[in-house]
């Protein structure tokens, strides 16, 4: 048999069949991109979506007719699951790098010192100049407040479930929390503007904005906290009880700094989802093209507000658009970098495997 045959000829009385090579899924995959263009270009469309899934399909088809042919109908549908798979791995990736570079080079137009430490304060939208000082010290605010009522409560809920909680209260607890999870932002929006503004008469100010985020983000915290406080070994608990340590000091002690990786991290997940959130910072925060650094007093900028205004008053060109993609593209980094931190610690406070 020639080298360069695919398949592999069985060998008497051996029970492995023929097997395709590894380069195999590469060569169909270049193939259908080939002749997914070929198609498209003979059929005239202009759309590389429509040329891509056409290249999928061909894609997933391929693999199963030859595989079949060669290895047998069970690998075959193997591979289709594989193909089905990277398929759908495609189209979750390509729209995210997508945005990502579409971000980055829009937004590179204008970003620069400048940019990240000047306000808008004496800077009309169809003008050049400005930057976003305001909006990030606003949002920095206002997601350090969020987070400071949010994560307290939502670990010390946390604990209750899991270590204490019983009866109804616990499984009341559960299901609100639940039910907060599904919650829109808006709703949190304007649970607090009817409360904080209307019934009590506060002013528009960063911290109405921050209780909601922390309505939005403690469902996060509760939920992520439970898990971690779950996954801690049952031993260890009953190794400290058993030499008298009280139930609050093994908790304090044992539970928590084995399960602080998991905590941190859905902690910063938390942060990362509320940190573009934009309804309720219309409601409760208002706008402002000045630094306010008091959170606690009149209207304050923030990042997603900012990047909805400039846009809104671009009319899709202009200074005022340039501002509005640097200033997604500073969002998105901050977000990124909130992710790898998080990833960073749960690495770092992952407990070692013993041998």
């Amino acid at each position: 048999m020639s080298h360069t045959s695919l398949s592999t000829a069985r060998r008497p009385g051996s029970l492995k069949g023929a097997t395709l090579p590894k380069w195999f899924s590469w060569a169909v995959a270049a193939g259908s991109v080939a002749l997914g263009l070929a198609v498209s270009a003979a059929a005239g469309l202009d759309s590389s979506v429509q040329w891509a899934l056409i290249a999928a399909l061909l894609f997933v088809a391929g693999s199963y007719g030859i595989s079949a042919r060669v290895e047998g109908r069970r690998q075959a549908k193997d591979r289709v699951a594989t193909s089905l798979i990277w398929v759908a791995f495609l189209l979750a990736v390509v729209p995210l790098a997508s945005l990502v570079y579409e971000t980055v080079r829009r937004g590179t137009k204008v970003l620069d010192g400048h940019f990240l430490t000047h306000s808008m304060g004496v800077v009309a939208d169809t003008e050049t100049g400005g930057g976003i000082y305001h909006a990030l010290l606003g949002t920095l605010e206002q997601v350090g407040i969020a987070t400071a009522i949010a994560v307290p409560l939502g670990v010390l809920t946390a604990i209750y479930l899991v270590e204490y909680g019983r009866g109804r209260l616990a499984k009341a607890i559960t299901f609100f929390v639940d039910v907060m999870t599904g919650i829109p932002s808006i709703v949190a929006g304007l649970f607090v503007l009817s409360l904080w503004i209307v019934v009590l008469g506060m002013g528009y100010s960063g911290f109405a904005g921050s209780m909601a985020l922390a309505i939005l983000m403690l469902p996060v915290v509760v939920r992520s906290t439970e898990e971690m406080l779950k996954l801690v070994p049952n031993e260890l608990r009953e190794a400290s009880l058993a030499l008298g340590v009280p139930k609050w000091r093994t908790i304090l002690k044992v539970v928590l700094p084995t399960s602080v990786g998991g905590i941190t991290t859905g902690v910063m997940l938390a942060v990362a989802r509320i940190t573009g959130e934009t309804a309720p910072l219309l409601l409760l925060v208002w706008v402002t093209n000045f630094i306010n650094p008091n959170p606690f007093q009149d209207p304050q900028a923030s990042l997603p507000v900012y990047i909805y205004l400039q846009y809104a008053n671009s009319g899709g060109s202009g200074a005022a658009y340039d501002r509005a993609w640097a200033a997604a593209l500073v969002l998105i980094a901050f977000i990124m970098i909130l992710n790898l931190v998080a990833r960073g610690i749960a690495r770092w406070k992952a407990p070692q495997a013993g041998r």
